[in-house]
């Protein structure tokens, strides 16, 4: 607990310095309590042993006995088993919820600015949007929304990839079609089926292989037909990509696509950068760079390709295309890659080189952050019953039809299009928070009951939540806002973890943002609501005893929707008033 940590240090200086112990032997050290029951901060006194010559159970007896006296209007303080232990008091919890009540940030503070460039979701044009997909699109939206909350100025970067070999091939399938064909069976969202059909002939046919290079050749010239051919496929691809973001709730648009073809442009001063630092190689007829420490199966120094024996660019040329262009266009400070981890060699390799090449200094931040897999009950990436992978945009249709059979079986009187919007929040919010719990490096299992459950750590159990405080209020008759001006009461045990937990919103919001994993934001409204949860069973709101404690009780309510609410929107989640 961030704000109870603040408050002790003086005083726990004070007490450490009187048994012999400076700052820097401490700081690190304090920290939440293991065990939830013996504190809220904890502080082990065994790595001080050594330093002081004295067992840790004395260490801790001593600091506790002096540190009790100077916190007793702030927290319990014992010693067990060579722990000092903090435990916030109620009446110091409650001048903390009060603190909240009016603020409508609910702590979080504004940071000072970084400019951060953020790489996410990275459709191909003319090809499917897939389950794959979904991670790098939720994590990242849910990052730009925290790093926007905090007062950031971000660029949210689509790096779509719209350019190379294959768009000569799909150009002559599109003419083969017709434009009006091809723009027609684009646009229903049959883009898997358009790039397959021109594979087929491209593996298949001389003629149109040789079309289909001629096109490249054209189309990397700037041949103006070409470039209209190429546009079209572009601009349906996008269109129909525009339609899931939607259907997702995401925040990219139109301006946010940075595709593969912005940074043509830039591919020659690379290689003329990196030839005027000295860095480039040749390698079997390739320009390569050996930014050292890596090695092949032979053990072998491993380069990064950056322009092949043909001509042409390698992929890792265009990370550092990108890399220019976010550091001397945008100013960027902050370079995030939301990209599966399958590439992370790839992105450290790139870093080197861009370090070494001057293109990043050291007060830039150049991140890969990294995630894992969708896997299926087999323990294989997950795809369809036919071996496909599987389409996000049918993913979603069925994640929010499940939904809506789940709402017609847990409240009837939701009908008609409310109960398809409520059915949408549900199902997308469904999807999106089972992969955004789960910590991001890791591979996850897709399982419809679990992420559907109206219990468990789920978006559905987290919006209930919500939905449930919401009738409260109706049911009261009092306007929520009316119960930000009430004096906070913390008699109940329930009560004072419920403060517990909302006080800590801001900080877990910032450890969050710190290390890029939306799961430990998901971990922490989880808790909230386990916490509401405990204390709406043993605590009466609105029939409560007195009007001073149904009033303190109804404020606690409102921070916790608030709250919830809040977190949700960060994980780009909505939260319905009424399941």
């Amino acid at each position: 607990m961030r704000k109870l940590a603040e408050a002790v240090a003086p005083a726990l200086e004070a007490a450490l310095s009187g048994v012999g112990v400076g700052g820097e032997a401490w700081a690190d050290l304090l920290g939440p309590a293991t065990v939830e029951e013996h504190g809220d901060l904890a502080l082990p006194c065994h790595p001080l042993a050594g330093v002081l010559g004295r067992s840790p159970n004395d260490i801790a007896d001593e600091v506790a006995s002096v540190l009790a006296p100077s916190l007793s209007d702030v927290a319990e303080v014992s010693s067990v088993s060579g722990f000092v232990n903090m435990r916030a008091k109620p009446s110091w919890l409650a001048a903390q919820v009060m603190g909240l009540l009016p603020d409508d940030r609910l702590g979080i503070t504004v940071e000072r600015t970084r400019t951060v460039a953020v790489d996410y979701s990275a459709p191909n044009v003319a090809k499917e949007m897939h389950v794959g997909h979904l991670r790098s699109t939720v994590i990242g939206d849910a990052i730009v929304r925290m790093l926007g909350h905090k007062g950031h100025i971000v660029y949210r970067e689509n790096h779509v990839g719209d350019w190379g070999t294959p768009f000569g091939m799909l150009i002559e399938h599109l003419l083969d079609l017709s434009e009006a064909n091809a723009a027609a069976e684009l646009s229903v969202g049959d883009l898997d089926g358009f790039y397959k059909q021109a594979r087929v002939k491209f593996n298949s046919d001389e003629t149109f292989v040789a079309r289909s290079r001629n096109r490249v050749v054209l189309l990397q010239s700037g041949d103006e037909e070409t470039l209209r051919l190429w546009r079209i496929l572009v601009d349906e691809s996008m269109r129909y990509f525009n339609e899931v973001y939607g259907m997702l709730g995401v925040l990219l648009t139109d301006g946010d696509i940075m595709g593969e073809s912005n940074y043509h442009h830039l591919l020659p001063v690379v290689v003329e950068r990196l030839r005027a630092q000295g860095m480039l190689e040749e390698s079997a007829g390739a320009q390569v760079v050996y930014p050292g420490g890596w090695v092949n199966r032979e053990g072998e120094p491993m380069p990064l390709i950056i322009e092949k024996a043909d001509g042409a660019y390698n992929y890792a040329t265009t990370e550092l295309a990108c890399i220019i262009d976010r550091v001397e266009r945008l100013d960027c400070d902050d370079l995030l890659y939301v990209v599966g981890t399958p590439q992370s060699q790839h992105f450290k390799m790139v870093f080197q080189v861009a370090e070494q090449a001057g293109f990043i200094g050291d007060a830039h931040n150049a991140v890969h952050v990294n995630f894992g897999s969708v896997m299926g009950s087999d323990g294989k990436i997950l795809k369809s019953r036919e071996g496909e992978v599987i389409k996000l945009v049918d993913l979603l249709r069925e994640a929010t039809s499940r939904a809506e059979q789940a709402i017609a079986e847990k409240n009837p009187e939701l009908q008609g299009t409310e109960r398809e919007a409520v059915a949408r929040m549900i199902g997308i919010g469904s999807v999106k928070y089972a992969d955004l719990s789960t910590e991001r490096s890791k591979d996850y299992v897709f399982d419809w009951d679990r992420m559907l459950a109206f219990e468990g750590n789920t978006s559905p159990y987290l919006q209930y939540a919500h939905a449930r405080i919401c009738s409260i209020f109706r049911r009261s008759g009092i306007e929520r806002s009316s119960a930000r001006d009430a004096s906070i009461t913390l008699a109940q045990p329930e009560e004072a973890l419920l403060a517990r937990r909302l006080v800590n919103f801001a900080a877990v919001t910032d450890d969050t943002l710190a290390s890029y994993s939306p799961h430990t934001l998901c971990t922490y409204l989880h808790s909230l609501a386990s916490s509401f949860a405990s204390f709406y069973e043993v605590c009466p709101v609105i029939a409560a005893g007195d009007d001073a404690t149904r009033d303190s009780r109804l404020a606690l309510c409102d921070l916790t929707a608030r709250t919830i609410c809040t977190g949700l929107e960060l994980l780009g989640i909505d939260s319905p008033e009424r399941m």
